[in-house]
């Protein structure tokens, strides 16, 4: 039984994308909305035939972008103060207000893939209409993880990649979902779905090498077993070893750097340094800003430069 479950919400509504303005209404329709998201603000009067060819590609660019800009429409004949005051001495002329201030621009009827290349650069990053800000829910997710809620974060991964499959960061948190569950198989297949270019990525690595001890820990026997030997022989370190991998199986992390240590300690070139190895594969699968992680290193430095 998968952890993840589909849901389904309304269609959100379209706002109102074109409107025409004032030169009273312009502070509220262009400068204050752009604070919001990119406006667009058409300069064109009723005699100007350039105007009228590029105003329907304008409109038609616009309702493409499903929401990441609106566009406001001044006709100068009536309200010249305001294109007075921006120096705007021929039409049509488009610009463009980002974070309250005008950004970029463009002069005459311009082709409409033209047109489109100039949406698309000033509403990079935006979300459209029913877009998530992918960003944000990712922020939720993690934050629903480190509360312990594997079931919870996981549905939040799985929203992102109904918008995005190929998002990595949610791929990765998936995976990790899976495998606080206990379901090692479901994250290998997640993490699968990783383009082999992005394997390196810091948070699939991570995942990887959590995936690797996860299964290197299922061949041990129970740690009661493993302890007991270790107390028997303290100088059995393949025992001691088994024991670490385990106990980190088990989210015990600081016991398992301790035994880690202790071998290292005792024996820094046993199993070709398999012990300090096996920590940085801990600290990897941990992640740097882990407790453990920064603790772990901590020590691991003072043993081996003391």
């Amino acid at each position: 039984m998968t952890i993840v479950e589909q849901g389904s919400g309304a269609a959100p509504q379209a706002p109102d994308l074109i409107k025409d303005t004032t030169t009273q209404s312009f502070v509220k329709d262009v400068i204050e909305e752009s604070k919001r998201q990119p406006v667009l603000i058409d300069f064109w009067a009723p005699w100007c035939g350039p105007c009228k060819q590029l105003t329907p590609i304008l409109e038609k660019a616009v309702k493409a972008a499903n929401g990441k800009v609106k566009l406001v429409k001044m006709n100068i004949d009536e309200h010249p103060a305001i294109p007075g005051q921006m120096g705007i001495q021929s039409i049509p002329a488009v610009i463009a207000f980002v974070g309250g201030r005008p950004a970029d621009g463009f002069m005459g009827a311009v082709p409409e893939s033209q047109i489109n290349a100039f949406i698309e650069k000033i509403t990079k990053g935006v979300p459209g209409i029913g877009e998530p800000d992918i960003a944000e829910i990712l922020k939720e997710a993690e934050a629903v993880m480190a509360e312990g809620d594997a079931a919870g974060a996981a549905q939040i991964y799985a929203e992102v990649l109904s918008f995005d499959a190929a998002n990595i960061p949610a791929l990765a948190g998936l995976a990790k979902c899976y495998l606080e569950t206990g379901a090692i198989e479901q994250a290998k297949e997640t993490l699968a779905q990783v383009p082999e270019a992005k394997r390196t990525d810091s948070a699939v690595s991570a995942v990887q090498a959590a995936i690797d001890l996860a299964e290197q820990a299922q061949s041990l026997g129970p740690i009661g077993e493993l302890e007991q030997k270790v107390a028997a022989n303290p100088a059995d370190h393949q025992a001691r070893f088994d024991l670490a991998i385990a106990l980190n199986a088990a989210g015990k992390r600081t016991e398992a750097t301790a035994h880690l240590l202790e071998i290292v300690k005792r024996d820094r070139k046993w199993n070709e340094d398999g012990a300090r190895k096996q920590l940085v594969q801990f600290f990897e699968a941990w992640g740097g800003a882990d407790e453990a992680t920064v603790d772990g290193r901590k020590r691991l430095s003072t043993i081996l430069f003391s």
